[in-house]
């Protein structure tokens, strides 16, 4: 392998990648880091990328153009530190035969177990009787285990398919509503496809992890939401866009929801937005995919999709850049 170049800012490659990570990629071929903090210009990329086989990228980066491209005509592989490529990667990418994978595999594992630990906590009621604690009750009232009830997971992919995984521990029925997957590959997964509409009225616990596409925005609706338990759980470490606002802040203002909402649109939720006063909603700040440590996990799985590609076996995150349009 010739040149390799790390197309993001310096301050984005030190947070993801470790010195060891530096180190291995290093030695798996010529190794170009951008020596700049902040994001990259398009004119700074198209210089770094000259001449490169491989380019990393990242949050931050911008578009990989024709203009861009022209600089690298030898590129033969785009790997995506972070998750959607959607900002990066433009149609000009395929049209040259360049392949792409991206992290969405690894990002998905943190987002699963996010919803997990939310979906253990919210059953157990642990939010509310830490408060109590705190005044010094004593009860274990609205306390669930995580046995013998329903999940709901609406969307199968990356991060829904580990969230399944890691559900299949426990003695629970996984009802999964999602267009894009097969009946019997739910079925491999340990789980039974449904309807939305089917998901919402069954599940104790509904988590959200489908892509923000113009076929999601606004799904949880009020019609759709008034479906769901009195007590049910909401859980949405996806996108803000597949909610309803407004419709879930009226359900939620009757009592008889509860939501753990690690997203919100826009981002962060206004000063005054219910979301941060109800006291049936815990709202966290975007925490779900790859936080400090986690994203090491990230920098693995590049080098992992590198050595794959250079032994010449399939990259388990390789793009269906066809797909992109279903893509989070």
């Amino acid at each position: 392998m010739k040149k390799m170049v790390m197309l993001q800012g310096k301050e984005m490659t030190d947070s993801i990648f470790a010195q060891k990570h530096l180190e291995r990629l290093d030695s798996m071929g010529r190794l170009v880091i951008n020596p700049i903090s902040g994001k990259p210009s398009p004119e700074h990329v198209a210089e770094l990328i000259e001449g490169a086989e491989v380019a990393i990228t990242s949050w931050g980066c911008p578009p990989l153009t024709s203009a861009i491209l022209d600089r690298a005509p030898n590129l033969k592989l785009i790997l995506h530190a972070a998750g959607t490529i959607k900002g990066i990667v433009v149609p000009v990418v395929g049209e040259r035969g360049i392949r792409v994978s991206n992290a969405s595999d690894a990002l998905g594992q943190g987002v699963a177990e996010t919803a997990l630990g939310l979906t253990i906590v919210s059953l157990k009621n642990i939010w509310r009787l830490a408060q109590n604690m705190r005044k010094g009750e004593w009860s274990k009232e609205n306390v669930t285990e995580l046995y013998d009830i329903t999940i709901g997971v609406i969307g199968a992919g990356r991060a829904g398919g580990h969230y399944i995984r890691l559900l299949r521990q426990f003695n629970v029925r996984i009802l999964v509503f999602d267009p894009a997957q097969s009946e019997e590959r739910i079925k491999e997964m340990g789980a039974v496809l449904v309807s939305l509409e089917q998901l919402l009225r069954e599940s104790d616990v509904v988590s959200i992890h489908a892509p923000a596409i113009p076929e999601t925005a606004g799904m949880l609706n009020e019609e759709r939401l008034s479906l769901m338990k009195n007590e049910a759980i909401l859980i949405n470490t996806a996108r803000g866009t597949i909610i309803d606002e407004a419709a879930l802040t009226a359900e939620l203002t009757k009592g008889r929801l509860w939501a753990c909402l690690d997203v919100t649109y826009p981002e962060p939720a206004a000063a005054d937005h219910p979301f941060r006063s109800l006291p049936n909603v815990i709202l966290t700040p975007h925490i779900a995919g790859a936080v400090n440590n986690g994203k090491r996990r990230i920098a693995a799985y590049v080098i992992d999709e590198l050595d794959r590609f250079q032994k010449g076996l399939p990259m388990h995150g390789e793009v269906n850049l066809s797909n992109l349009h279903v893509m989070a």
